[in-house]
């Protein structure tokens, strides 16, 4: 809510799954202005530190990137300067005013964000995926059963050449990805969610067989490999699900509002 009199914004709810979520030095909030427009109304507030009304609620126990503090944030007749309004109000009350018009697509700046930011989240799952496949591949030329290494059974081998051709063809389209957000080159057909999609499935794919090539020992906390399964699950969920990326994808190659 806007208070004009006093130049001041009042904003209410709460936020969940935020990563440092109520530590963090600022917090950039997308809220909802204008709850007529149906999730098109939105803007983007920059909280800084400090700020009467916002304050860290519930904090996630995960099952895995537990370094990482996720929590609630929770806004309570928080009130913050009209300043702090990112792009200012006269330029939100002229897109407000075209989406009234239907004369905006309502595609939020957010949006084109994740798209951009997604290949990085890519190439941290790539890197998950690297690490289980290399710890994997050495158990496997190291280890003997019935007086042979077991990479030279086909049954190991053919899940380490599995791997490797998704890792590889993962970066592929993570390197396309990140060239295209650092030349600015427009996400046209999905590319920055294909990164993210492919590498995030790939990491829980690999992380799996991997513990599946080391058996009893990739099970345990003793070798890396389990800790790596748990955190490359994250990967198919934040910044947008597999689902999520599914549909971005689909709707850019067909022109279509898929629903």
């Amino acid at each position: 809510m806007y208070n004009e009199a006093t130049d001041e914004w009042v904003l209410n709810g709460t936020k969940t799954w935020i990563t440092n979520g109520g530590i963090a030095n600022v917090h950039v909030v997308v809220a909802s202005v204008d709850p007529d427009l149906r999730g098109r109304g939105q803007a983007s507030f920059v909280i800084p530190e400090g700020t009467k009304g916002i304050s860290q609620g519930q904090k996630y126990k995960k099952m895995g990137i537990r370094a990482s503090h996720t929590a609630e944030v929770v806004l309570d007749e928080c009130r913050i300067p009209g300043a702090f309004l990112l792009g200012g109000k006269e330029r939100l009350d002229e897109r407000l005013a075209l989406t009234r018009e239907g004369r905006r697509s309502g595609e939020h700046a957010a949006m084109k964000t994740f798209e951009s930011t997604r290949p990085s989240v890519g190439a941290q799952a790539l890197g998950i995926a690297r690490a289980a496949y290399e710890f994997s591949l050495d158990y496997a030329k190291e280890r003997k059963q019935f007086g042979r290494y077991i990479i030279e059974n086909q049954a190991i081998a053919f899940k380490l050449a599995d791997m490797k051709m998704a890792i590889d063809a993962s970066r592929l389209l993570v390197w396309r990805a990140a060239w295209m957000a650092a030349t600015g080159k427009a996400f046209e057909h999905g590319e920055g969610s294909m990164s993210k999609l492919m590498a995030g499935e790939t990491a829980v794919r690999v992380t799996e067989e991997a513990i599946q090539i080391m058996g009893g020992y990739g099970y345990v906390r003793e070798n890396p490999v389990e800790r790596w399964h748990r955190d490359s699950k994250i990967y198919t969920i934040f910044e947008g699900t597999s689902e999520i990326q599914r549909l971005i994808i689909a709707r850019a190659i067909s022109g279509l509002r898929i629903q």
